[in-house]
């Protein structure tokens, strides 16, 4: 679990540093050139706002962006399970990052929830090999939970696709998975998508 937390960590921190450098090229590079004596225009201009946009999208998702910490929280009070069957039916380009629709079951098994879920480091490919190897998974659907990709380490965090759907089910809950689920976090919509539909 720790070699987890850490190697996505570090993934979050790769794409935090590699997108502040290339907002900060972007607006430099105008200045770079206005002092080399370029005569000013249009193109030399235009990486400044560029790179403005750059470093603004970055901000919003990493202040909006809270998976790390959630997915610390659900793997301290959560254990791992392992689900053979990984089943991606849509993706959608979001601010936050890309959203996947999957289905985490046991094969051979059928009704397992749609879920909502996004990488933890913000990457926005989806893992390589998931629906090949299966999942570890921690959490309780109706509210909530983890899902780590053997072998890479990858790590998404998971809500209810639909989260009115199941709030029946999280009202009838037992004491005892409501406590785990405040524990984890898990009872309120962890991200909210800003009213912003795309990003860089």
């Amino acid at each position: 679990m720790e070699q987890v937390l850490k190697h996505n960590r570090r993934a979050w921190a790769r794409h935090v540093t590699g997108r502040t450098a290339l907002g900060l090229a972007l607006i430099s590079s105008s200045f770079l050139l206005h002092a080399a004596g370029a005569p000013d225009s249009f193109l030399t201009a235009l990486p400044v706002p560029a790179g403005f946009f750059v470093l603004l999208f970055l901000i919003l998702r990493t202040r909006h962006g809270r998976r790390l910490a959630a997915c610390e929280r659900v793997l301290r009070t959560y254990s791992l399970e392992y689900r053979t069957r990984v089943d991606k039916k849509s993706e959608q380009w979001r601010l936050l990052g890309s959203v996947f629709t999957v289905k985490v079951s046991t094969r051979g098994q059928h009704g397992a929830p749609l879920m909502r879920a996004v990488n933890a480091s913000t990457v926005r490919r989806w893992p390589k090999g998931a629906e090949e190897r299966g999942a570890w998974v921690a959490g309780d659907f109706p509210f909530g939970g983890v899902l780590i990709v053997p072998g890479t380490g990858d790590m998404l965090f998971m809500q209810p696709s639909d989260w009115h759907k199941f709030a029946d089910e999280r009202e009838r809950a037992d004491a005892l998975r409501i406590e785990r689920a405040q524990q984890a976090g898990l009872t309120h919509l962890v991200e909210k998508e800003p009213n912003m539909t795309y990003a860089y």
